[in-house]
């Protein structure tokens, strides 16, 4: 597959090539071509010579085509959501979740980028008109990380077409497959140049998007540590930065929750995509006096989930992404058992599954803040357990962490409810429920989470500009005009 610049499939300038590896089988799927600077500079050369075209299409217009998008990819669903699984590894079911989401966040940002252009304010005198105006930027760079390349890149792509901008968009190197065939089904009849993705390696490519002139938005997902680095490179340019970046989300256990119930929470907010989600469980908290029986249920629980390729409709839990994030979790495991912790169930790659990342489901107890994977982003299918006192304690350590993207409870206390939201410092909160996703609910981080919320109005504002009007419609001379003294003589 070739890049696609400017409503054409077009080779890479360097001649490169990517492969493209199946996490289930370590095989490789597919090359795709490594861009160049060169053709960075094309994408968005192509992108800004159709800005001005697509800004003044109609709001009406520009819905359609996101409809027609929405619907082609509802004509591919199988197709889509198989070559996600073949490249990305989590279970197809999840995966058919994924592209359902993403298709329906099109047609969630095609209506609601045509409800309103701004508003009419009150203006200071009679015979005056006061507007304020929404106005898209330009061209927006998309770059999206390999979790959920399909869902992240539509939250992005959507709105931004939407308010009038046009698109560059970087999929990770890892799965750039679905992307490339999402284009080709379903934005080819988008006019040149409004829809562009560049495939290479982000220290690259990545940066040179980033830093280019004549690009003034940059929407990103992926880690803190490359948010950083974003906004190092932008400090001195003005950029509107849209960061979506990691996590390290508690889940509290109230007293009053049912521990059958408050186990099945646990499990799949953490171990959905083999624990690779920005907002999955990586730390749980568990009263006292049932920590016993919660962790030995939780653990039982675990032990029975199936782990293989995510093709097999069986399977419950696919394989990591990469054999270095695999090892990560693995250093994090091995650290705190050196510190003490005990691994209840997994803690090893599966013995029967020779090929491929897979790695499996750990529940681990006896954990502390002193170890890494209660303190640094995991990003894998792990559950350590920790038990507190009081209700009060378990806030205080839900918000000992420098990230603030999402927090669970599990509690039918109304009370402890209201205290948990109203102190928690996340950008999501979910009760009884993780992980449920709201079109209309905007999501985004707090602290070192990240900058700005995408779903939402607030999805749609972060790819417009506000411009205040005042226009005085009979333009007659002002008493508080110069001369501040009164009429002089000429």
């Amino acid at each position: 597959m070739n890049m696609w610049i400017n409503g054409t499939w077009t080779k890479s300038s360097s001649g490169e090539t990517l492969e493209v590896i199946d996490p289930a089988t370590e095989e490789v799927l597919d090359t795709v071509p490594a861009a160049a600077p060169e053709d960075v500079d094309q994408a968005v050369a192509a992108a800004r010579q159709a800005f001005p075209t697509w800004r003044e299409t109609t709001a009406v217009e520009r819905a359609s085509l996101l409809h027609e998008a929405a619907a082609a990819m509802r004509a591919h669903f199988a197709d889509l959501s198989r070559q996600l699984t073949l490249e990305e590894g989590k279970p197809i079911s999840e995966n058919e979740e994924e592209i359902d989401w993403a298709l329906n966040t099109l047609d969630y940002y095609a209506e609601l980028g045509r409800d309103t252009r701004g508003r009419v304010i009150p203006s200071p005198e009679a015979g005056q008109l006061s507007l304020v105006l929404k106005e898209p930027f330009g061209v927006v760079s998309c770059i999206v990380p390999w979790n959920y390349p399909i869902l992240l890149l539509l939250w992005k792509v959507a709105p931004a077409l939407a308010a009038g901008n046009t698109v560059v968009v970087k999929p990770s190197r890892r799965t750039p497959l679905t992307t490339l065939r999402m284009i080709e089904v379903a934005f080819q009849s988008f006019p040149p140049g409004v829809i562009n993705v560049v495939v290479g390696h982000s220290a690259e490519i990545g940066d040179h998007l980033v830093r280019h002139p004549n690009v003034p938005v940059i929407a990103f997902t992926g880690s803190t540590a490359v948010g950083k680095r974003i906004a190092q490179l932008t400090a001195g340019s003005m950029k509107k930065l849209h960061l979506e970046l990691g996590g390290k989300d508690p889940f509290v256990i109230a007293d009053d929750a049912p521990v059958e119930a408050a186990v099945e929470a646990v499990a799949y907010a953490a171990l959905i995509n083999a624990g690779q989600v920005c907002t999955a469980t990586e730390r749980v908290y568990v009263p006292r006096p049932m920590y016993r029986d919660f962790v030995e249920a939780l653990a039982d629980r675990v032990a029975r989930l199936r782990v293989g390729s995510g093709l097999d409709p069986t399977i419950d839990v696919g394989p990591m992404m990469a054999d270095v994030y695999r090892s990560k979790v693995e250093r994090h495991i091995s650290e705190a058992v050196e510190k003490g912790a005990r691994v209840l169930t997994g803690g090893r790659r599966p013995p029967h599954l020779h090929r491929g990342f897979f790695y499996e489901p750990t529940v681990l107890t006896d954990v502390n803040h002193h170890m890494d994977i209660m303190r640094e982003e995991t990003f894998g299918p792990t559950i350590p357990v920790m038990a507190y006192d009081a209700f009060d304690e378990a806030i205080a350590l839900a918000n000992d962490t420098d990230y603030g993207l999402g927090a669970c409870l599990y509690t039918h206390d109304a009370s402890r409810v209201r205290r948990f939201y109203e102190h928690v410092q996340a950008g999501t909160i979910w009760i009884n429920d993780p992980l449920t996703d709201n079109y209309a609910g905007p999501f985004g981080g707090m602290k070192m989470s990240g900058l700005g919320r995408e779903l939402g109005h607030e999805g749609l504002e972060a790819f417009r500009q506000t411009k205040h009007v005042h226009w005085d419609i009979d333009g007659g001379v002002k008493d508080w005009w110069y001369p501040y003294g009164g009429p002089t003589e000429s």
